[in-house]
């Protein structure tokens, strides 16, 4: 496992490289002058080459690009320009807050999916199976920045039961990570309805239930620890997607993450700021899918030894 892992690392660091490469080319790619955008076009010659020194953009671009992989593996960023902070401890301050809200909407994905996928899975083509593929095509189908206010209009504005917005308490969250979360419970109330499914099929449940296991016992013992490695694999490429995806939510309720700070950072046209969380967003991503092949790993060893063939 240790092997498995170390190998696994070392296959991270040039996909980490590769990350950081391609949001620096973006961002420099990105049509207009970053300078003028800050300051705008009223700002004076001498302000705007002060301000694109202060950046280093008056330097050749391999020169950047080379300076920007060295303060990476130093942990500098740059500082913001609207602030004057360290562009690092800016994100890592908003950085738990978005942890938080994805962990949050990813419990209550799961805690949702799990049972209604087996009971699916138990009853495929009845009733209650129908009903659970009705409402995961339902949350599934349902995006973000539609949701979000319809769950403000009901659960704030009219029943006055959860706040709008801020994160001053654990009520604040819950909005946020329903509105999150619902997406990922629908896909993932699918994915284990099929998995289950199939499992329940093979000849060693037909073994179980001839030796006089309970269904309960069969579900929970037999098909859902063989469905594992599937599962784990579709909710760590979902939970990446929900760093990503916070974005919109995080600036429908003010929750003071790293997608907020993102949308910010534009508005104030920070770019030093941009580049930093655009580069924690994508980073976020890729550690979430090493850990998910190192769960996969864990929770069927068999993976481990064909990658190691």
């Amino acid at each position: 496992m240790l092997r498995y892992v170390a190998r696994r690392l070392l296959v991270a660091i040039p996909t980490v490289l590769g990350v950081a490469s391609l949001v620096f080319l973006i961002i420099h790619a990105t049509p207009g002058d970053p300078v003028e955008a800050m300051l705008g076009e009223s700002a004076s010659p001498a302000a705007r080459s002060d301000l694109r020194q202060h950046l280093g953009l008056d330097r050749p671009l391999l020169e950047q690009y080379f300076s920007f992989l060295a303060g990476l593996a130093h942990g500098d960023l740059g500082r913001s320009v609207h602030t004057g902070e360290p562009v690092f401890g800016v994100v890592m301050r908003h950085l738990p807050m978005t942890a938080a809200l994805a962990g949050a909407a990813l419990t209550l994905a799961v805690t949702l999916a799990l049972p209604l996928g087996l009971l699916a899975a138990a009853r495929v083509g009845g009733f209650v199976d129908r009903a659970c593929l009705v409402l995961s095509l339902l949350g599934a189908s349902l995006p973000n920045f539609w949701l979000g206010p319809m769950l403000v209009l009901c659960f704030s504005l009219g029943l006055g039961w959860l706040p709008v917005s801020g994160s001053d308490s654990v009520a604040h969250i819950v909005l946020p990570s329903v509105t999150l979360g619902l997406s990922l419970a629908g896909i993932l109330t699918r994915m284990t309805r099929s998995t289950v499914a199939e499992i329940l099929g093979d000849d060693f449940i037909r073994t179980a239930r001839a030796t006089g296991a309970s269904e309960p016992r069969i579900l929970g013992r037999d098909a859902l620890r063989n469905a594992l490695t599937p599962l784990i694999t579709i909710v760590g490429l979902q939970g990446g997607a929900l760093l990503a995806g916070s974005v919109i939510t995080e600036t429908l309720f003010a929750w003071p993450g790293v997608g907020r700070l993102t949308i910010d950072a534009i508005r104030m046209r920070d770019y030093p700021l941009v580049q930093g969380c655009v580069l924690a967003i994508a980073l976020s991503y890729v550690l979430m899918n090493l850990a998910t092949d190192i769960a996969g790993v864990w929770a069927d060893p068999r993976a481990r030894t064909n990658d190691a063939a």
